[in-house]
């Protein structure tokens, strides 16, 4: 109960992306539970999709967390590396440059998302 598990999908120099596991370290506080370090944020988008959604390799618009509400997803990085997710699921999306990565529902139904818009100078 110390940490959020994210997956981070991001661009390297040369412009592939791929995935890295990360831990939102959380602390105690006390009776409300436990917290993480507060994040700067630019906006929030609530977003549905139709069970058809198949994105083609496109790089993120900005820098955003992705918290899947319902559904299946597949993300498929530029050098073909396929990972699966669910429902409460989060992802840091930040390949905002090179390559890209591709997007598809996995459940023909319409799928809910949290888009979580991080400040341009957040720290990284």
């Amino acid at each position: 109960m110390d940490v959020f598990h994210i997956t981070r999908v991001y661009a390297d120099a040369h412009g592939e992306s791929h995935f890295e596991e990360m831990a939102k370290p959380l602390r105690s506080a006390g009776d409300i539970g436990f917290l993480s370090e507060p994040e700067e944020v630019e906006s929030i988008i609530f977003r549905k999709v139709l069970p058809s959604y198949d994105y083609d390799f496109h790089t993120a618009p900005a820098r955003q967390y992705i918290v899947l509400l319902d559904g299946e997803i597949e993300i498929e990085t530029s050098l073909g590396a396929k990972r699966q997710f669910k429902a409460s699921d989060i992802l840091l999306v930040e390949d905002t440059t090179g390559k890209g990565h591709r997007t598809k529902n996995l459940i023909p139904a319409v799928r809910s998302s949290l888009f979580i818009t991080l400040k341009p100078n957040a720290p990284k």
